[in-house]
């Protein structure tokens, strides 16, 4: 365990922030997952309206240092994908 006064308030804030970022990637992965259950069903419309949701979801999360640039573009590219092929 940590002595020194500054080295424990960084444990505790690198927590804090570990904690904040599993939080942001779990929404991440469940409106990814909404996206993905609206494609199978077939909603083109309902599909569509999530893929916004998701996309907001992880440019918001480069900005805070969640995900790396090239990861969510990877990530929305996908996504993307998936919903244009209902449009074929």
């Amino acid at each position: 365990m940590a002595q020194i006064k500054s080295q424990i308030k960084r444990i505790e804030t690198n927590e804090k922030a570990r904690q904040r970022n599993v939080a942001i990637r779990s929404r991440i992965a469940t409106e990814s997952k909404k996206v993905r259950v609206a494609v199978e069903a077939g909603d083109a419309a309902k599909a569509q309206e999530q893929l916004k949701v998701a996309i907001k979801l992880i440019d918001k999360s480069v900005t805070d240092g969640v995900y790396h640039r090239s990861t969510a573009g990877r990530k929305k590219s996908a996504l993307t994908k998936l919903v244009n092929s209902l449009s074929k």
